[in-house]
C-alpha cells in the first residue's frame, strides 16, 4: 500500500494534468474528450485538494462534486454572459458555456473513482 502524503497527490495531480493537457490538445473525439476528461478533471481536483490537506476530510469528493456540479449549474444559466466574460477566451474555457447534465454524471463518476482509489490504496 501506499502512503498517503502530499507527494503521492502531487505526482497524481501532475500525472493527471499532463493527460489533461493532452487530451485538450490533441484528442478531437466523441468520447475521450467530453467524457473522460470531465471525469479526470474532478479527480484532478480531488488530488489538488489533497495536497494542500493530506487528511482528516473524509467528505472530499463529496465537496469536489458539489463544486464541479455548481459549475456546470453556472453554466446552465450562462453565468459567462451574465459577467460580460463570453468574449474572453480564459474565463469562457474556465468556466465552460455548454450545460450537459451527462457531465454532472461524469463528475460524479470521477468523485467516485477518487473515494474508491483512496480507499484501496490507502486503506483508510
Amino acid at each position: 500500500m501506499l502512503k498517503k502524503s502530499r507527494t503521492t497527490y502531487a505526482v497524481a495531480f501532475g500525472v493527471l494534468l499532463l493527460i489533461e493537457i493532452i487530451i485538450a490538445l490533441f484528442v478531437h473525439d466523441a468520447f475521450v474528450r467530453p467524457y473522460i476528461g470531465d471525469v479526470l478533471v474532478t479527480v484532478l481536483l480531488c488530488c489538488l485538494c489533497r495536497i494542500i490537506i493530506p487528511k482528516g476530510v473524509s467528505a472530499l469528493p463529496i465537496y469536489v462534486f458539489v463544486f464541479a456540479a455548481l459549475v456546470e449549474l453556472a453554466q446552465y444559466v450562462n453565468v459567462v454572459k451574465l459577467l460580460g466574460l463570453e468574449n474572453n477566451a480564459f474565463f469562457s474555457t474556465i468556466i465552460g458555456t455548454t450545460f450537459s447534465f451527462v457531465d454532472i454524471l461524469c463528475y460524479a463518476a470521477g468523485c467516485l473513482a477518487f473515494w474508491v482509489a483512496e480507499k484501496w490504496l490507502f486503506n483508510s
